[in-house]
């Protein structure tokens, strides 16, 4: 089935999650060519895909998914085989804060998308989503599956949840084939240094302190982000229309077991721990149920929660300059190393 889909856009291509797929399939599918439409918001980073400037399999497009004429004319242009969409504002501070640029991404973006690939007639469109659209467990409740009912409890993630609606709807009311996934909490390189992981491994290196909601006893499953990266490949070439697909590491853990592992591997102590006020309304775990990803898409997570964290305090350490760039600012000023191709 791989040769079906030999044409590929990728939204939000030069963020943590898209990146890391889109070196995934020019690497694993030769036969592949990637166009990357993405706005460069603060979390999309050129720098991320810079060394693949000059590979004439990939081709940048700098464009909002909101841009209803930007994105008609890229699809009427771009004859693509498939679709999978990544774009997204997702850290639930910044929803927090102000809910309008997740509402306008997430739920108008992925509507203009939509759209656009109806008129265009693209075969297959995957669209990527959370387990956060599940809403909270409590202890000893078991996992999300793909038939839980959608309770979600911050903007981002009720915005999630409508962009998910809006796939189903499309399924549903124009017979699209439309495949959605949804994953626990991702980690591994590329990731802005906002979320837990890299915010955590960035400060311990620099001995600033590590800001711990509440009292850290918060659960997340955690899965890498090349075995997500590997689920939303199988979603895309085995997946059923209008189906959902869960994926999850197996790996749950409590928020202050991470990060007393970052310290411990980073070579720093506990006094750096720093207890600030929980986020409002903040989810006390997630957990997922993947196995109908196993049993029908032959898909399970492949690395250990200890050897990704380990690998990830390693990359991290290794590219410090990444890391300086994304703190200063500079890398919104371009790639480092690399020139962008417009579409």
């Amino acid at each position: 089935m791989a040769s079906s889909y030999k044409r590929i856009l990728v939204t939000g291509g030069c963020g943590f999650i898209g990146s890391n797929f889109v070196r995934m399939q020019l690497l694993e599918h030769p036969e592949v060519e990637i166009t990357n439409l993405d706005a460069l918001t603060y979390a999309g980073n050129p720098d991320n895909l810079a060394d693949l400037a000059d590979d004439p399999r990939y081709t940048f497009v700098h464009g909002d998914i909101a841009d209803r004429p930007a994105v008609s004319r890229l699809f009427e242009a771009g004859g693509f085989d498939a679709v999978v969409h990544f774009a997204a504002e997702s850290h639930v501070d910044r929803s927090i804060t102000d809910a309008t640029p997740f509402l306008r991404t997430n739920v108008i973006g992925t509507q203009t998308l939509l759209d656009a690939a109806r008129h265009a007639r693209v075969p297959r469109f995957v669209h990527v989503s959370t387990d956060e659209v599940y809403g909270t467990l409590g202890p000893h409740d078991p996992a999300f599956t793909e038939e839980t009912p959608l309770a979600p409890n911050s903007p981002y993630s009720a915005s999630k949840a409508g962009s998910d609606l809006l796939a189903r709807a499309a399924f549903h009311t124009h017979g699209m084939d439309v495949v959605v996934t949804r994953c626990s909490n991702n980690y591994g390189p590329y990731q802005f240094p906002e979320k837990l992981i890299p915010l955590f491994i960035t400060n311990a290196l620099a001995d600033v302190p590590v800001p711990v909601y509440g009292d850290g006893m918060q659960v997340r499953d955690w899965i890498h982000v090349l075995d997500h990266c590997r689920g939303v490949d199988a979603a895309l070439r085995g997946g059923s229309a209008g189906e959902v697909y869960n994926f999850g590491g197996l790996s749950e853990r409590f928020n202050m077991d991470v990060t007393k592992g970052v310290l411990r591997l980073t070579g720093k102590t506990e006094a750096l721990i720093k207890y600030v006020t929980d986020r409002p309304g903040h989810d006390r775990r997630y957990a997922v149920d993947c196995s109908k990803s196993e049993r029908t898409l032959g898909w399970k997570p492949t690395v250990t929660f200890e050897q990704g964290l380990a690998e990830t305090v390693a990359w991290y350490k290794a590219n410090a300059a990444w890391v300086d760039r994304v703190k200063s600012g500079e890398y919104r000023q371009g790639p480092q190393g690399g020139r962008r191709k417009a579409g």
